[in-house]
C-alpha cells in the first residue's frame, strides 16, 4: 500500500493515521489522526484544524459520499423489513409508511455523522486534502 502524499497534512503535523483507527476515530466524532480533538463543530460541519493535533479538516470535503453511503446503508435495513412485513403480515400502506418512514428517517440521522467522520478519516488517511481542487483537478 502506498503512503498518503505528506502534501496532505501541515508542515510538522502528525504522520497519516492508519487506515481503521482512522475509520473508527472519525466514526467516533474525533480527529482521525491523533484520537483526542473533537472532529465536528457542528452536526456535521468539521472543525477548521484538530485543537490537540492541528490537524486541519478545513480543506476536507467530503461532498456527497456521506448521503450516498448513509441511503445505502438504511435501504439495505428498511427495503428488506419492508418486504418481511409485507409478506408475513400484509398490514395495510398506511401501516406500513408509519413504521418505515420514520424509522429510515431516524436511521439516517443517526448514521450520516458517523459515515461523515469515517469518510473524512479514510479522506485523510488517503491523503486527500482538497488542494486538488484549487489546481482544477490536475
Amino acid at each position: 500500500m502506498v503512503p498518503p502524499p505528506a502534501s496532505a497534512f501541515p508542515a510538522g503535523g502528525p504522520p497519516p493515521p492508519p487506515l481503521l483507527p482512522a475509520l473508527l476515530r472519525g466514526a467516533g466524532g474525533r480527529c482521525p489522526s491523533c484520537g483526542q480533538g473533537r472532529l465536528f463543530r457542528g452536526f456535521l460541519r468539521p472543525a477548521p484544524i484538530c485543537s490537540a493535533c492541528g490537524t486541519g479538516f478545513a480543506r476536507i470535503r467530503s461532498d456527497d459520499a456521506p448521503p450516498y453511503v448513509t441511503l445505502f446503508i438504511v435501504g439495505h435495513v428498511v427495503v428488506p423489513l419492508m418486504l418481511m412485513a409485507e409478506r408475513d403480515l400484509a398490514p395495510p400502506l398506511w401501516q406500513m409508511a408509519a413504521l418505515f418512514l420514520p424509522l429510515a428517517a431516524l436511521l439516517s440521522l443517526a448514521l450520516i455523522r458517523p459515515v461523515k467522520g469515517a469518510t473524512i478519516g479514510l479522506m485523510l488517511h488517503l491523503g486527500i486534502s482538497g488542494d486538488d481542487q484549487a489546481s482544477g483537478g490536475a
